[in-house]
């Protein structure tokens, strides 16, 4: 088995942080919609995704055994916070739920497209293969979130605002603990 630089673990731990988080902020965001008749259709949507997300996190799961990597400390922290987010902002409405999809994929967009380029650089083919059908999602994502209204979230730019500025401080504890 090959030996993963520190760089390379990092990139594992916190790509399967923040797929787990995703995890959890849909689960949150259905255990609110669910519960309502008229939200049939974004619940629908949240599905698809937490799907894509479920597979995602799969995937980092086999990798992180793979390459004995341990995942991040902050997990439950993560679980929780994420399920909590995705509640709060199911429970403020429809847009406010696809504005936090928007904010939290349009960071992890721009931190895969970070690691795709040091991956591309470094030579490391079969996870920027991987990362690019991931970032490719979460793209998805947000372009959906972003066609369904986020923007006309009430307090749309604070929360948003907020909602990215979690997230980049949870990559960066991520990376490292």
């Amino acid at each position: 088995m090959t030996t993963l630089s520190d760089r390379r673990k990092e990139m594992l731990r916190v790509d399967h942080a923040g797929e787990y988080g995703a995890v959890a902020i849909y689960r949150g965001q259905l255990a609110v919609f669910r519960a309502r008749a008229r939200h049939a259709r974004i619940s629908g949507q949240i599905e698809h995704m937490a799907g894509q997300e479920q597979d995602h996190l799969d995937t980092f799961d086999q990798l992180l055994v793979a390459g004995r990597v341990r995942p991040t400390i902050m997990s439950p922290l993560w679980n929780a916070a994420g399920f909590a987010l995705g509640a709060a902002t199911a429970l403020l409405g429809e847009k406010a739920a696809y504005a936090c999809t928007e904010a939290v994929e349009t960071v992890i967009e721009q931190h895969y497209g970070d690691q795709l380029a040091e991956l591309k650089a470094s030579g490391e083919t079969e996870l920027a293969v991987r990362l690019t059908k991931f970032r490719d999602d979460e793209i998805a994502h947000r372009d959906l979130a972003a066609d369904e209204g986020a923007a006309e979230a009430p307090g749309y730019a604070v929360l948003s605002a907020l909602i990215r500025t979690g997230c980049r401080i949870a990559i960066r504890i991520s990376e490292k603990v």
